[in-house]
């Protein structure tokens, strides 16, 4: 009885590995993975150019401490972020920052989502920023 119940679920194991890749969690990766990390350097040449935002996405504690000029200031810990994230100009180029990386990432990753082209991560945040 086990050799049947195992020579009738390896080759459905093996149909079910090889299955088709293009469902939509793999276009999400896709989409995801499409924002790119820029060091201090490219984030900065970046910033100021036209049909761009800055967003700072870090908590209004952080941002107290300092922000790069120009930046909008979005709390990425806010319960209405994703509904203020929505309203900003889907059709600009977006450079986000946090205080490292991480927030400012997912963020990318909810804009790419979203179907906005150019989105730029600043690799580090805002740490690697003033140092």
């Amino acid at each position: 009885m086990t050799y049947r119940l195992l020579t009738l679920l390896l080759p459905l194991t093996f149909l079910m590995a090889c299955g088709d890749s293009s469902n939509s969690q793999g276009a999400t990766d896709d989409a995801t993975a499409q924002y790119q990390d820029l060091s201090v350097e490219e984030f900065a040449g970046k910033i100021g150019s036209e049909n761009t935002i800055l967003l700072d996405v870090r908590t209004p504690a952080e941002t107290a401490n300092g922000v790069i000029d120009g930046a909008i200031e979005l709390d990425y810990r806010s319960p209405t972020f994703k509904d203020e994230l929505a309203k900003l100009d889907q059709s600009k180029t977006f450079l986000v920052y946090c205080a490292s990386g991480v927030r400012s990432g997912r963020t990318c990753q909810m804009l790419k989502a979203a179907g906005v082209k150019d989105v730029y991560n600043l690799e580090g945040g805002y740490n690697a920023w003033v140092e």
